[in-house]
């Protein structure tokens, strides 16, 4: 893996975005942002998974002024995701906002930008120039690929917002394309110090969703870009706060929440192991703190990599063996496989 790239840290509220920060995982609601209630009982949830950040859409001024009372309902930053109309931008701010995501490619009139630079500089809120391969402004140099008028608009805003003397600056640059989506962090990390937020847009339901996005993502990451994720899907927005996680986890960049190791089963196996990971899984849910569970299905890879869990189990016809921390506890019946599991999951 290489080295992280070094960027500008800014903070949006009390979280740092950048420098030697760990990397954020944040969200966005599904919820309408003028129902005030519902919307912090989502962000509620998202707390609740780990979610550092969260994005709210604004389509008009009551969802702007609904900012306020949200935030007094909940305990992470709240950004604003502004289109077309710089006024829900300066509306937000008044009513709190942590951080604004504006789109180079609705909003880019340099008075209007200069308006909201102003009062987002007094309050010391960082701006996201977040830049959508399919809503791009008007190319300048129509001969250059997607990923390069991507990259193209963003220093555009990137030295509009410098020129007014702004730098709590942060960058997206996000396509469905996942090459086209690599392509231009590419491009971009060569240029500026900013901090990165990574995504691969309307990337879909869970099933095809995770898979770009985790192919998107992670190889950025693996290459030392990014300085905090989205994975964005169809789906109830913990969903991908939990892919969020997996994907750092995977690459050994944050420790959060239980990993869970299991055979995919074959002929050998001698119990449902698809169901007793599942099982598993379904309770590892209510864990928060890091740890390694092991669940294997038969004598081929179980002990050993039972063994190297935190806690493991390696089963075999009708019974199995539980480790803790490579030491056999006891042998277990298969009646008592999860239950016994988890109580020793719980005492770790």
């Amino acid at each position: 893996m290489n080295p992280r790239r070094r960027s500008k840290p800014i903070q949006i509220g009390g979280v740092t975005v950048g420098g030697d920060a760990p990397i954020v995982v944040q969200s966005m609601t599904k919820t309408d942002t003028r129902d005030v209630r519902a919307t912090i009982a989502q962000i509620k949830e998202l707390e609740d998974r780990g979610c550092e950040l969260v994005r709210v859409a604004v389509p008009d001024m009551k969802a702007a002024e609904a900012i306020s009372p949200i935030k007094q309902g909940v305990s992470i930053p709240i950004i604003a995701d502004i289109h077309f109309d710089y006024r829900l931008a300066l509306m937000a701010l008044v009513a709190g906002a942590d951080g604004l995501r504006l789109n180079p490619g609705n909003i880019s009139e340099p008075e209007k930008v200069k308006k909201i630079v102003q009062a987002a500089r007094e309050r010391g809120v960082p701006i996201r120039i977040g830049v959508n391969a399919g809503s791009l402004p008007k190319p300048k140099k129509p001969k250059l690929s997607t990923a390069e008028q991507m990259v193209e608009a963003a220093l555009e805003q990137v030295r509009l917002l410098e020129s007014l003397d702004f730098d709590l600056i942060k960058v997206s640059l996000k396509a469905f394309d996942v090459p086209t989506t690599i392509e231009a962090y590419q491009n971009i990390a060569r240029k500026i110090a900013y901090p990165l937020h990574l995504g691969v847009t309307e990337a879909g339901t869970p099933r095809t969703g995770i898979i770009r996005s985790t192919v998107g993502i992670g190889t950025l990451l693996y290459q030392g870009i990014g300085d905090t994720i989205r994975v964005s899907l169809t789906a109830h927005p913990r969903e991908e706060v939990i892919a969020g996680y997996e994907i750092l986890k995977s690459l050994n960049l944050r420790q959060h929440g239980p990993v869970l190791v299991s055979c995919p089963s074959c002929g050998r196996a001698e119990v449902d192991i698809i169901k007793l990971a599942e099982a598993v899984e379904k309770e590892l849910t209510k864990i928060t703190k890091p740890i390694k569970v092991a669940v294997m299905g038969c004598v081929v890879n179980g002990p050993g990599e039972a063994k190297d869990a935190d806690i493991g189990i390696a089963c075999g016809k009708g019974r199995a063996v539980l480790f803790k921390k490579g030491k056999k506890i006891k042998t277990i019946e298969e009646r008592d496989f999860v239950v016994a599991l988890m109580a020793e999951v719980e005492r770790f």
